[in-house]
C-alpha cells in the first residue's frame, strides 16, 4: 500500500466523543480503511492507559484506521514510524525549535510534550490484515495545565507565537505519517529504528523508568529490534517493553 493510499479519505467532524471510538464504529459497520477521522473537539478523548487527552477546539485530534499486513508485534512497532511522521510535521510548523521523541512515541517541542500517539490493534479484518488505529493529538493553539501525573505540556502557539489552523495542518500530518509508515514497510524496522534514535530524547544520558513495581535509573543506551528500551543499570542491561519514562530533573511523568 502506497503512502497516497494510506493518506485518505479524511472526514472532519465538529464534535465527537472520541475519534478512536468513531473509527471503531466505522470498523464495526464494515469499513476496513484506510481512512482518517478528525474532530475539532473531543468530549472523551483518551491517551495511553486510558488517560484523558484534552481536545479543545484549535488543536488536532485525529485517528486513522489502517489495514496492516504483518504480525501484532510488527503492528506495535509501527508507533515508532508514526512518531517520526509527527515529529517531521512539528518541525515544519516550528522550524528551528528542538524536536525530540521521548520513548516510545511522545513528541517533545523544546523539551515539553506537544503530541501524544495511541496505537490500538483491533484484530483481523476479513482479508486477514490487522485493523490498526492510529490516534494522534497535537497541541496547536493551547495545552492543558501541568499536573502531577502528566509530562510538562506545551503547544505550537506557546513556542512560536502562532497557532496553525487545524485544517491546514491535517493534510501535512497525514502525508508525513503515511510516508513514514510506507518507508517502514519498504525498508524495514532497522531503518525506522535508526531514524528514531537520531531524534531520541536523552539517548546516552541518565533517565528514570517507572515500572509497575519499581522505578529504575540508568543510561538510555538504545532501542532493540523489538522497540524495547535498553537501559544500562548498575546491575547490567535491562530490556524494557513498556514503562513510563521521565528525566531526573523532571518531577512529573506521562
Amino acid at each position: 500500500m502506497t503512502s497516497a493510499e494510506l493518506a485518505g479519505p479524511l472526514t472532519v467532524l465538529d464534535t465527537i466523543d472520541s475519534t478512536s471510538e468513531e473509527a471503531r464504529r466505522h470498523l464495526a459497520a464494515g469499513e476496513t480503511g484506510p481512512f482518517w477521522i478528525a474532530a475539532r473537539e473531543q468530549t472523551k478523548g483518551r491517551g495511553r492507559q486510558g488517560k484523558p487527552w484534552s481536545s479543545k477546539p484549535g488543536n488536532i485530534a485525529v485517528t486513522g484506521l489502517i489495514p496492516f499486513k504483518g504480525t501484532p508485534a510488527e503492528a506495535a512497532r509501527a508507533g515508532f514510524a508514526v512518531s517520526l511522521g509527527v515529529a517531521e510535521t512539528v518541525l515544519i510548523l516550528a522550524h528551528g525549535a528542538s524536536i525530540e521523541i521521548k520513548w516510545p512515541n511522545d513528541v517533545l517541542l523544546d523539551g515539553k510534550k506537544v503530541s501524544g500517539i495511541l496505537l490500538e490493534n483491533l484484530g483481523q479484518t476479513p482479508d486477514g490484515r490487522l485493523a490498526l488505529t492510529i490516534g494522534i493529538g497535537i497541541n496547536l493553539a493551547h495545552h492543558p495545565d501541568s499536573a502531577p501525573d502528566m509530562w510538562p505540556p506545551t503547544s505550537l502557539a506557546a513556542v512560536t507565537g502562532v497557532a496553525p489552523a487545524m485544517d491546514d495542518v491535517l493534510p501535512v500530518l497525514i502525508a508525513q505519517v503515511s510516508g513514514a509508515l510506507t518507508r517502514d514497510r519498504l525498508y524495514g524496522f532497522e531503518a525506522t529504528r535508526a531514524a528514531w534514535l537520531a531524534r531520541a530524547a536523552r539517548l546516552g544520558e541518565v533517565i528514570d523508568v517507572k515500572l509497575p513495581s519499581e522505578t529504575l535509573r540508568g543510561i538510555f543506551r538504545t532501542i532493540d529490534h523489538t522497540g524495547a528500551l535498553v537501559l544500562q543499570t548498575g546491575s547490567g542491561l535491562r530490556s524494557i517493553a513498556a514503562a513510563d519514562v521521565f528525566f531526573p530533573e523532571t518531577t512529573t511523568c506521562s
